[in-house]
């Protein structure tokens, strides 16, 4: 449960209050705005669904996956521009994050 709750909340800061830095970086990596948009909603709907997944276990480890596949694209898109170690950091810590809870919901489906 805290894992899904740092996750969505990191992802919420992320493309809420340092969107300024989205761009930017989405630039960087030469993808179209209308691709920022659709990853930006798919994250934050992904995250309402780890939050709600608090209530309703159920609904953890589609989103959880999803947002895995998503920080392993951005881990991509890191080392094709060279970014260094320090901007990687968040997406790998992210994707462990989300592998870790898509592994537990499993768990507990069983």
């Amino acid at each position: 449960m805290i894992a899904q709750i740092v996750v969505a909340l990191s992802i919420g800061f992320v493309w809420i209050f340092r969107f300024d830095n989205i761009v930017k970086e989405f630039n960087q990596y030469g993808l179209s705005n209308l691709t920022r948009t659709i990853v930006g909603a798919l994250k934050i709907v992904l995250s309402t669904l780890l939050i709600a997944g608090i209530w309703y276990p159920s609904l953890v480890l589609v989103p959880a996956l999803f947002m895995a596949f998503l920080m392993c694209c951005a881990q991509y898109f890191h080392f094709k521009v060279n970014n260094s170690w320090y901007k990687h950091a968040p997406s790998l810590l992210l994707l462990l994050l989300c592998l870790f809870i898509a592994a537990v919901s499993l768990k507990g489906i069983q």
